[in-house]
């Protein structure tokens, strides 16, 4: 991950590349990292992701009609 400084404004490079990790899920990463989880537990958290991420696109894919 790179970002670049412009006139020494460290600020505003540094709030970049924060919502660059946030964005790439790099926080959530070192947060599950941490300490260390069971396989059970990984697994079921797997299954959960691809539960939302199937739910997710489903949600996409079929427009609802309000009328």
């Amino acid at each position: 991950m790179k970002v670049e400084v412009f006139d020494n404004q460290i600020e505003a490079a540094l709030k970049t590349l924060k919502k660059q990790m946030q964005k790439d899920g790099l926080f959530q990463e070192m947060k599950r990292r941490a300490h260390y989880e069971k396989p059970s537990v990984k697994r079921k958290r797997k299954q959960a992701q691809a539960r939302k991420k199937r739910r997710r696109a489903l949600q996409r894919a079929l427009p609802w009609d309000d009328d």
